[in-house]
């Protein structure tokens, strides 16, 4: 694989990932509310998704995903009512206070949160089917260059996906009054039902 290739694939990656799309919401949504340490954690799941459709994707499973309309449904539907829940589930913890947040239980929930958002979210499977192969030289091992590109996109979203978790915890210092906090988190909620919502609208087909 050339060295074009990578750059023009890198690309490519950059410009879809500064695209605003759901995982660049929920991010910002979360870091706002939650601060960085729980935006960092759904960050590193982000990415073992991912990484895991990458992987899929290489052994031929994302393609039969993308090209069975049952498939793709119940992976698109799946995640918009996993959106919906996360939702939910800010807005009934919005008691919750900033020191439990941050406990290192809860570190494992949003990681948790990133990783199955993106394990359901058939947009990443498209993008792999879709997207990725126009960068495969046919001539050389398809699923070692699959792999590697698939590493480079994560590399690349994840270094996306850390900058908008520090930006959003900018925020965060303004927010230690628990009435205000209490106020961003349900009203983060809201916006991340709003999410789920355009989720379902943008991966139709």
């Amino acid at each position: 694989m050339s060295a074009e290739t990578l750059l023009a694939f890198a690309g490519t990656c950059f410009l879809i990932e500064v695209t605003p799309g759901p995982n660049m919401a929920y991010l910002a949504v979360l870091s706002a509310g939650s601060g960085r340490r729980a935006g960092f954690a759904a960050t590193a799941g982000i990415a073992l998704g991912l990484l895991a459709v990458g992987s899929a994707a290489a052994f031929g499973l994302a393609s039969l995903i993308a090209g069975s309309p049952l498939a793709y449904e119940a992976l698109r539907w799946g995640g918009v009512a996993y959106l919906l829940w996360l939702a939910w589930d800010g807005w009934r913890d919005a008691e919750t206070s900033a020191v439990e947040t941050e406990a290192p239980l809860a570190d494992i929930r949003y990681f948790r949160r990133g990783l199955v958002t993106n394990l359901l979210n058939p947009k990443a499977a498209v993008f792999y089917v879709a997207v990725l192969p126009s960068f495969v030289d046919a001539g050389a091992p398809v699923l070692r260059q699959t792999l590697v590109l698939s590493v480079v996109y994560v590399a690349i979203a994840t270094a996306i996906h850390a900058g908008i978790v520090a930006l959003a915890g900018i925020a965060r210092p303004f927010l230690e009054d628990p009435a205000r906090n209490r106020v961003l988190r349900r009203t983060l909620s809201l916006a991340l039902a709003a999410i789920a919502l355009w989720f379902a609208y943008s991966t139709r087909r």
